[in-house]
């Protein structure tokens, strides 16, 4: 006997919809109004400062800037980027990242990883010094005191190594590798790899996520700082681009201003928008880097937040 099975056409069957309903349809649309107004309140400020960065003194000081530049001129980039000390802080603020960042990553991954290990003697020790600093410190006199004491003031360590390490960061770090499967450990020990080489060949390969997130962490830390080295710094020439910003809003520097003289610009034309110029050419770099990290940002936060 055979069965006459007929194969449907499946040009014909019509996949179903789900209709959304009013109130859904609403709340959507309220959603994403309420998050396009909420985007657009967070750019008019950086919107604001780029469209001064190109206007008139006389604009500005008439508040006719907003979105767009009114009366465009280039005249304070051109007197900026001419500024040797603007550069030279620059290149001492590229410095400080890259050293800082790197420090606090060595001294942040290794310390994680040995916290990670429910074995380690003393971990619960280890664990509690580090907290207690998020919570207390010795304050600002005795840190004034103490990294006068120990030579660096004047020096780029005292601006890279008070805060080589942050305890948020640390615990974020230690509960991802403690997330890591144990069984990898297991195996790489099994062929005769060490703890160090565990660390390097395997951990650290299987955290670029948390690594990477970590990095931007304390890259933008290190290069938005200028608090350390208005305590630290006498010297200009060692300044940071943040604390040459910081003089220039409050008024404290002029070199800016004797630059654009000397390109041909007046000192009252240059000094409405100059602040919005130096911000501008401060935070490029950090709008530069970030969308190649931004992939990592959720994905690291979240894996060494939750331990599972």
């Amino acid at each position: 006997m055979v069965t006459d099975i007929r194969t449907p056409d499946l040009a014909s069957v019509k996949p179903r919809t789900t209709q959304r309903t009013r109130g859904e349809r609403l709340f959507g649309a309220f959603n994403a109004t309420f998050l396009v107004l909420l985007c657009l309140g967070m750019l008019y400020p950086f919107i604001t400062v780029l469209a001064q960065s190109f206007s008139s003194s006389g604009a500005i000081k008439a508040g006719q800037v907003s979105f767009w530049p009114v009366g465009f001129n280039l005249d304070t980039y051109g007197a900026v980027m001419s500024n040797d000390m603007f550069w030279r802080n620059y290149g001492n603020t590229v410095l400080y990242t890259v050293v800082g960042t790197a420090i606090a990553m060595t001294l942040t991954t290794t310390y994680a990883f040995v916290l990670s290990k429910p074995h380690l003697k003393g971990r619960k020790v280890l664990i509690g010094i580090a907290v207690f600093t998020m919570f207390f410190n010795g304050g600002l006199v005795p840190n004034y005191v103490l990294i006068s004491a120990l030579g660096m003031k004047n020096t780029m360590w005292a601006l890279v190594l008070p805060g080589a390490i942050s305890v948020f960061n640390l615990l974020v770090m230690k509960t991802f590798f403690e997330n890591l499967p144990k069984e990898l450990e297991e195996a790489a020990q099994i062929d005769g790899l060490g703890w160090y080489g565990i660390f390097g060949r395997i951990v650290l390969p299987l955290s670029k996520a948390v690594i990477a997130t970590m990095v931007l962490f304390y890259s933008v830390a290190f290069w938005n700082d200028w608090f350390a080295a208005f305590l630290y710094l006498d010297k200009s020439e060692l300044f940071p681009i943040t604390l040459f910003l910081r003089n220039l809003i409050a008024g404290a520097s002029t070199t800016a201003s004797e630059g654009a003289a000397a390109a041909g610009s007046t000192t009252a034309q240059v000094s409405a928008n100059i602040q919005a110029v130096t911000m501008i050419l401060t935070v490029i770099p950090i709008l530069t880097i970030y969308p190649f990290v931004q992939r990592y940002f959720v994905s690291g936060v979240m894996l060494g937040s939750v331990k599972g």
